[in-house]
């Protein structure tokens, strides 16, 4: 009877912490999937129609944090992306308001440019090569600006409970990331607007055990717990995608540049970045 009672009490403590989701041995692999966006793409999708796209380049969006993973997981694994420029463009492009031209792999263009001018003076051309080349497209504005910061155990805190042997206990930590990105005029090099986003990054964990002596010379002894860490990569995506949507409120709130109906403003997001312009850095 004793023992029935003990493990109805282990069962109850460990419920919460049955409710995970299966380790990816304990089900089928999962087919490669889109990357999942956070409400910041959406954002980006319904900001208002540009007057005229703004044809810019980034030429690197680097990782200036200096921060390295803790050993013993690894002393040369940075914190944090090193493909912040990819994920810019990708934002740029989301927005609707940039012409996004190829910076960041600019010598493999014009390599392959200098083997099509190679192939136009041979015979038996090949008929995708044989038009002039057009020269490349300049940009007006370049994007500048990088991952500035990354700080962790922002806030960490947690609560447990033990009682006759059993166990229960959940913890959380909060780790912060800060983009700053900046538009400068390719002609005065002058910077038209500059912002700075932040965003947490959110780590839990869950336990619960029980060491119990059912008879004498009879230990019953389980632990159970599962830890959750948001990607840290989704979430530097995310402060790109706000600090996108700013840059282009900025724009418009400084008339830097316009937007072609400004009639549908309330129907878009940007009156909600308009709203957090004076707040910097934005906390998402």
């Amino acid at each position: 009877m004793n023992k029935f009672i003990i493990l109805t009490l282990v069962s109850v403590a460990l419920s919460g912490c049955a409710l995970r989701e299966p380790m990816p041995a304990e089900i089928e692999p999962e087919m490669p999937t889109l990357t999942p966006r956070a409400s910041t793409y959406y954002d980006l999708l319904a900001l208002p129609k540009p007057k005229g796209r703004l044809v810019a380049a980034v030429y690197g969006f680097r990782d200036q944090t200096g921060q390295y993973k803790p050993t013993p997981a690894s002393s040369f694994s940075t914190s944090v992306t090193q493909g912040a420029a990819s994920m810019l463009m990708d934002a740029m492009q989301a927005s609707g308001w940039f012409h996004v031209l190829e910076r960041e792999g600019l010598q493999n263009v014009l390599t392959e440019r200098k083997i099509i001018r190679a192939s136009q003076s041979k015979p038996n051309t090949p008929v995708n090569i044989q038009d002039e080349l057009p020269p490349l497209q300049a940009a007006n504005i370049l994007l500048e600006g990088g991952i500035v910061a990354y700080d962790t155990n922002v806030r960490s805190g947690g609560e447990g409970a033990a009682y006759l042997g059993i166990s229960i206990s959940h913890e959380y930590r909060v780790d912060q990331v800060t983009v700053n990105l900046r538009a400068v005029d390719v002609r005065s090099g002058r910077m038209l607007a500059n912002v700075m986003t932040s965003k947490t990054i959110y780590s839990v964990g869950r336990q619960a055990g029980v060491f119990k002596f059912i008879e004498f010379k009879e230990l019953l002894e389980a632990e159970v717990g599962y830890t959750t860490n948001e990607p840290a990569q989704l979430c530097v995506l995310s402060a790109i995608e706000s600090a996108v949507a700013h840059l282009v409120a900025q724009g418009i709130e400084q008339r830097l540049w316009q937007a072609g109906d400004e009639s549908s403003f309330e129907q878009s997001s940007l009156p909600k970045y308009l709203r957090e312009m004076p707040m910097s850095p934005t906390r998402i």
